[in-house]
């Protein structure tokens, strides 16, 4: 995919890139794979804001990916490379010998006619196959792999991203993660070959707000902009700083650079090391 500039007609257009979508080989998607994504705007059931900045938006539908890849020795060719709304890579879909078709994430080199597979014994360690982590070479990218055996993909599945297995000793392999961490992961893990695709998405420039809206985000109002009964950071006259030491959510809790990992979260003996090169 590449990303292409529009003519600077108007201010919106002058910054604004695209994706190109060179790479899609169909608009149509499947409808059998199709559930209608109904719209909240961040409201719960009583109709009170839970998530604020969420609403409008373009309709769209939800493709229903197999992110478990539980489809185990029955071999599928990539039919189609469509274009997903609800995420950043492009999505394939494939149709199984069994005649039953599935979305999977597309990695970087798939294609229409590529046979794929997936499995719990070792099979070719080539791009979109699945298997076990103790049977993937060392050194080798991985995405969409599971942090538990037979729950489904979980970790390396944004455009772009991809997991690096390090070694496999005992009952774990070693990844390095996109984010720089690196953790144990029961082998047993099934992980798909190859680095998600569309990595260039993350270079688009969205040019105007009116863009943000199409994608369902709402304005955000800054909370110095606001009376200080709204927010913490609110009153004063002019441009006044915020009056504190650290500054605070809406709700008076300390925000930015906050730990949010709890220190006694089962999970902290799997990682090796943080994304910022310390040990827990």
């Amino acid at each position: 995919m590449a990303i292409k500039k529009a003519q600077p007609t108007t201010p919106g257009r002058r910054s604004a890139t695209f994706e190109d979508f060179s790479d899609i080989t169909s608009k149509t998607p499947e409808r059998s794979l199709l559930l209608f994504r109904k719209q909240h705007a961040g409201r719960n059931a009583q109709g009170k804001i839970t998530v604020r900045h969420q609403g409008g938006g373009v309709k769209r539908y939800i493709r229903i990916v197999d992110f478990k890849r539980d489809k185990l020795d029955v071999p599928g060719i990539v039919i189609t490379i469509e274009y997903d709304p609800n995420r950043g890579p492009r999505i394939a879909l494939v149709n199984y010998k069994d005649g039953e078709k599935r979305y999977i994430i597309a990695p970087v080199g798939m294609s229409v006619g590529m046979d794929i597979i997936s499995s719990k014994t070792l099979v070719e360690p080539k791009v979109g196959n699945t298997m076990p982590l103790e049977f993937i070479p060392v050194g080798l990218a991985v995405h969409n792999v599971e942090i538990e055996p037979g729950q489904g993909g979980r970790l390396a599945r944004g455009a772009g991203n991809s997991v690096y297995v390090m070694s496999v000793e005992k009952k774990f392999a070693q990844l390095k993660l996109p984010s720089g961490e690196i953790r144990l992961v029961k082998k047993e893990c099934l992980a798909t070959i190859g680095q998600v695709g569309n990595a260039d998405r993350r270079h688009v420039t969205l040019g105007k707000a009116g863009r943000s809206r199409y994608l369902g985000v709402r304005p955000t109002v800054r909370g110095t902009a606001m009376n200080p009964n709204d927010h913490p950071h609110g009153g004063g006259e002019g441009n006044q700083p915020i009056g504190l030491k650290h500054p605070k959510t809406k709700w008076g809790k300390n925000a930015y650079g906050v730990k949010t990992r709890l220190g006694k979260k089962h999970s902290n003996k799997l990682i090796i090391t943080r994304r910022n090169g310390k040990k827990l």
